[in-house]
């Protein structure tokens, strides 16, 4: 894979602020999605996807119409789009969550989509209604774009890795949840009941998710606890074996809190060939899970 764009360098407490308000707004957006697509299993209807300018629910059915919003980072906007109706847009700038909220809907309803989400955030705590959120108004657009053109680069990462999976696979999408940009591989076999505990996150949910055994793997770009972006990879069920076994690149590490392996954006950004050292990462991180929980890889990978 060649790579003739460098990768951005992040620096999380330069992103932080904008990093916490783009989170919210991609959760209302996101939660959009969830309400008006057709159920997918492990909740991929839900997810929104890398595009050449931003982040897109892609097109979402609509009562005999269909409609999309996009985020903009080159003309950083956010674009409303319906097959029957002219392009409305909104700016992202300094502006609150509660701000951002209350023009979105006024935005949909003017050309009627009439749509009612869960208004308070997933995964985070405290969970604010976005209505009453003044708290969260930063954007820096050089931050926001940063953060996008990282994660269009994994993306392609992403897409090529799954690419050599011939089983079940998610397809490579941005989880607005944790904004975490994830590829998920299935062994065919069923998983233990899971047990939840992810905050404002129904128990339910995540029993769905996590149904059946995966090998899973993403970039997180941080949050106030854990201000790193990084790369991540885990098995669910865990075998014990799986944080013992050996993983590239040699900069790699597993967390035994976590019970994952962990990979800085900074090591892959830095490496002679970020691509290769995040491919090998995707590739040696599978192998242990596959390894240690005994998966029948020759009906899973191309032979």
């Amino acid at each position: 894979m060649k790579h003739e764009q460098q990768w951005p360098v992040l620096h999380f407490a330069a992103m932080q602020d904008t990093l916490e308000t783009l989170h919210q707004w991609l959760q209302i957006v996101g939660k959009i999605r969830l309400k008006t697509m057709p159920w997918q299993n492990h909740s991929w209807h839900t997810a929104l996807y890398v595009t050449t300018t931003g982040y897109s629910t892609h097109a979402i059915p609509y009562q005999g119409r269909i409609f999309q919003i996009d985020f903009d980072f080159k003309k950083h906007q956010l674009l409303i789009q319906c097959s029957n109706t002219a392009a409305l847009t909104m700016d992202l700038k300094p502006r609150s969550v509660a701000d951002f909220y209350d023009e979105l809907f006024e935005k949909l309803a003017s050309i009627g989509i009439d749509i009612n989400i869960h208004a308070r955030p997933n995964e985070i705590d405290p969970a604010i209604p976005f209505a009453e959120n003044v708290d969260q108004a930063a954007y820096d657009p050089n931050a926001a774009h940063a953060l996008w053109l990282a994660m269009l680069k994994a993306n392609a990462v992403f897409n090529e890795f799954r690419s050599g999976f011939i089983g079940k696979a998610s397809p490579v999408h941005l989880f607005w949840g944790a904004f975490d940009l994830a590829v998920t591989r299935f062994s065919g076999n069923t998983a233990p009941l899971h047990q939840g505990g992810v905050p404002n996150m129904p128990v339910e949910v995540m029993q769905e998710a996590y149904s059946q055994e995966v090998s899973s793997a993403g970039f997180w770009p941080g949050s106030e606890d854990s201000p790193t972006p990084v790369f991540y990879a885990y098995a669910y069920p865990s075998d014990p074996a799986f944080g013992t076994q050996n993983v590239l690149p040699k900069t790699a590490f597993y967390s035994p809190e976590m019970g994952e392996f962990f990979l800085t954006y900074e090591d892959v950004q830095s490496a002679e060939n970020p691509e290769q050292a995040l491919l090998d990462f995707l590739q040696t991180t599978y192998e242990a899970a596959a390894r240690t929980s005994a998966w029948d890889r020759t009906k899973l990978e191309k032979q």
